[in-house]
């Protein structure tokens, strides 16, 4: 009898455990998302992008991702007529990360300022967003190798200051780190209880990482490469580059100020223009406002971003005439004045 008593305890035991995990297990996926990271694929051209055809709710921000890997929705290859697409360019400040919300994303903000701002010009305006977490101008322009310009009228890259030093594409991370997982965890508890440990380094990225070379020189070289394929496209590049908080605190450092010197070269002998937001940080009452962290920018930031990046686009495309036409000739001219 009292071992029948035992077992009916036991059983009572197991039971409320498995329904007390079962409970946490709901409540992590509903409330913060965990079980479903975005999730990466390997690349050879660009070493790793976000795995197409996602829809997942990440931390309470809603995250999408279309077959091209780009942080939005569906779209066509093809531009639509009387479309305006700007083919937007960047890393995890344009991808948003999980902290962003599909609504907040600067490529959205951007899609949304211009839609008001040029009334009916165009049947629509299309933003399109193809970014990841530490890409660089090479990862960038491994994404254009892979998957085209899209018909873009005009190809954004927005750069953040380590950008310029970013090591070559290498898909060593994916499946590895968990910031690249390559599929979902069986439970979100375990997810969890992962996200409770330290981060392992990878010694094989830690030995990219330390390489020398010039990494900036690589880099523009990249840069180069992007802007003719739009001159081949009849597309026009432009340029923006965010800086870290710290050069905001302290100033760029020595090796900073002489990249950012040859961003400026580059941008000048190629006919690129060119919006670095350093100055214009600069001009905040608080710029800590800008940031969530050391490099990544909070809505605010985002928002102040969008806005002048709204402005050069209204510039550049008013300069050219294509607010009349749209055509791709028109917004190929040199309107290198306009900006450093």
């Amino acid at each position: 009898m009292f071992g029948g008593e035992g077992l009916r305890v036991g059983l009572l035991i197991l039971i409320a455990g498995v329904v007390l995990v079962g409970l946490a297990e709901v409540f992590l996926r509903w409330r913060y998302g965990l079980g479903s990271p975005p999730l990466y694929v390997a690349d050879t051209r660009m070493g790793y992008r976000l795995a197409p055809g996602q829809r997942i709710r990440r931390f309470g921000n809603r995250i999408e991702v279309n077959a091209f890997s780009m942080r939005g929705g569906a779209i066509h290859p093809q531009r639509p007529d009387n479309t305006l697409r700007i083919l937007m360019l960047g890393d995890s400040i344009i991808n948003g990360g999980w902290w962003t919300d599909q609504a907040d994303l600067i490529s959205q903000l951007v899609q949304t300022q211009l839609k008001q701002s040029l009334g009916g010009q165009f049947a629509q305006v299309e933003v399109l967003n193809a970014s990841a977490n530490s890409w660089g101008p090479r990862h960038e322009l491994g994404y254009v190798a892979r998957f085209g310009l899209f018909e873009s009228q005009v190809v954004l890259v927005v750069l953040n200051t380590d950008d310029l030093f970013a090591i070559a594409p290498t898909s060593i991370q994916v499946g590895r780190d968990r910031s690249y997982p390559r599929r979902r965890p069986p439970l979100a508890l375990v997810e969890a209880l992962t996200r409770l440990q330290k981060p392992r380094p990878l010694p094989e990225l830690e030995i990219l990482q330390q390489q020398g070379g010039d990494r900036v020189g690589s880099n523009l070289e990249a840069l180069r490469q992007i802007n003719l394929r739009a001159a081949e496209s009849h597309s026009r590049l432009l340029l923006a580059m965010t800086p870290l908080r710290r050069e905001l605190e302290e100033g760029p450092r020595d090796y900073e100020v002489i990249a950012r010197q040859r961003l400026l070269t580059f941008t000048q002998a190629e006919q690129v223009p060119y919006l670095d937001f350093l100055p214009l940080f600069q001009q905040s009452s608080n710029f800590a406002d800008l940031y969530r962290d050391h490099i990544h920018l909070s809505p605010q930031g985002n928002q102040l971003v969008s806005q002048h990046l709204t402005h050069l686009l209204e510039t550049i495309l008013a300069a050219s005439g294509a607010l009349a036409s749209a055509s791709f000739e028109e917004l190929a001219g040199d309107d290198s004045d306009l900006w450093q």
